[in-house]
């Protein structure tokens, strides 16, 4: 074999043990017992380091073309693989033009062409009038569809309404594809208080759980109606488990997704003025937090993923949370910071790969990604899991020195990150994806 990976702990498809991994072609082609597998390169991993799949992160604002100043593929892809992530999913709204034709797709992959050092899927978008476009977008091989149920923060990309959404799910039901919905219900939301000043409870109080409530059983009511996939991203709030859960026993074909910060940080910590904790739907109090961490336990979470939102220091810099941007910087310390809480509530790596790496691909409809198994791509991350660190934003990749977990001690660092059998280094070797079954 080209290349045999040697752990004495490696969370694989066969399960957690000591295994060696065979790599030819940038496939794994072997998964044995640790020291039975040879070839001519074999590298050992240090007794403190655990073998697992490379992550992947299927909500992911890279914003290039047209606002590179807020990320881009080069930073975008560099932080991801220095976070342990080997492929990502860029979300098709806030680059300029979005994702919503396939002139657009094709202007996203020229600018990522070449230049990212992970693996890189799109999703398209679904906006009012582009339902046309929705099948070219599904035959050039994007993961699935996104839209927003509110204004979605750029005017370039609207919000659908119900007529518009049962429509576009007939549509996707047809073809096989998946919708995911940022779920907020406008009119909860227009009808809550303003969220001005330096006060976070007023932002907190502008964006009620009640919008996410809302607007989650219309998506299911929807769903279930026309026999559509949906997708529920970045669930805040914990009220809307329980019919989540009744809608899969309905036999609502429906996954859901929460991301790092609502499992890290709560809403009573968040000092005024600290725009950089702002996101939306936002984050929530305690209690609401070890719920979502329940719902992971339970399976009525499937995933967690970044929802990478960057932006500028001066669209951050203003201590008022209703002028400031709302999104989270997180992308290459997504994976410490859940494995942090994990650990912390008794969780194993194999559950945080199964939310971080495993269920995001199968998701997003990628088979090949988020196992080591025979036939996989050769993907890997190297983490020690007892080690600690302080996260400085000037030390990593992200374009912009903003992020809310900035000071934050996190437990597990990410070694070394390998992409089809090769650790990623300083020249980019990432491939730009497309859906499985689409050549």
């Amino acid at each position: 074999m080209e290349l045999v990976l040697r752990a004495r702990h490696a969370v694989t498809a066969a399960g957690e043990g000591a295994f060696d991994v065979g790599v030819e072609g940038g496939r794994v082609v072997a998964v044995d017992e640790h020291g039975t597998l040879s070839g001519p390169r074999v590298v050992e991993l240090r007794a403190d380091e655990v073998l697992l799949p490379g992550l992947v992160d299927t909500h992911v604002h890279v914003n290039e073309p047209g606002r590179v100043e807020w990320e881009g593929f080069e930073t975008a892809t560099r932080a991801a693989a220095a976070g342990g992530i080997t492929t990502i999913v860029d979300m098709p709204l806030n680059s300029v033009p979005a994702t919503v034709d396939v002139p657009s797709l094709e202007a996203k992959r020229q600018a990522a062409a070449g230049r990212v050092y992970v693996d890189v899927g799109f999703w398209g978008g679904a906006i009012p009038g582009n339902s046309k476009e929705l099948r070219g977008l599904h035959e050039a091989g994007v993961s699935g569809f996104k839209c927003f149920l509110l204004h979605s923060g750029v005017d370039e990309f609207p919000p659908l309404g119900a007529v518009e959404l049962a429509a576009d799910l007939r549509l996707l039901r047809e073809l096989g594809a998946v919708m995911i919905v940022h779920a907020e219900d406008a009119a909860t939301i227009e009808q809550a208080s303003q969220p001005v000043g330096a006060q976070y409870k007023n932002f907190l109080n502008s964006r009620p759980r009640e919008a996410e409530n809302v607007a989650i059983a219309r998506v299911i009511e929807l769903a279930q109606r026309t026999g559509a996939r949906a997708h529920i991203l970045h669930l805040s709030s914990s009220d809307a488990l329980a019919m989540i859960g009744q809608a899969r026993r309905d036999g609502v074909a429906l996954t859901v997704e929460t991301c790092p910060h609502y499992l890290t940080f709560r809403a009573e910590e968040i000092p005024d003025g600290a725009t950089e904790f702002k996101c939306c739907p936002p984050i929530r109090e305690s209690r609401n937090r070890e719920l979502l961490w329940q719902g992971l336990a339970d399976g009525t979470i499937d995933c967690v993923v970044s929802d990478h939102s960057p932006c500028p220091p001066e669209l951050k810099h203003t201590n008022d949370f209703g002028l400031a941007w709302g999104g989270i910087s997180s992308l290459q310390v997504a994976f410490p910071a859940v494995w942090t809480g994990a650990r912390d509530r008794g969780f194993t790596l194999a559950e945080v790969i199964r939310w971080m790496a495993e269920r995001p691909a199968a998701q997003a409809g990628l088979t090949r990604k988020g196992r080591i198994d025979v036939g996989a791509d050769a993907d890997f991350c190297v983490f020690a899991p007892e080690e600690e660190f302080v996260v400085d934003v000037a030390k990593l990749w992200h374009r912009n020195p903003v992020s809310a977990y900035d000071g934050r001690t996190l437990t597990g660092l990410v070694r070394s990150t390998w992409l089809r059998g090769q650790e990623i280094g300083d020249q980019p070797r990432g491939e730009l994806l497309v859906r499985e079954g689409v050549s």
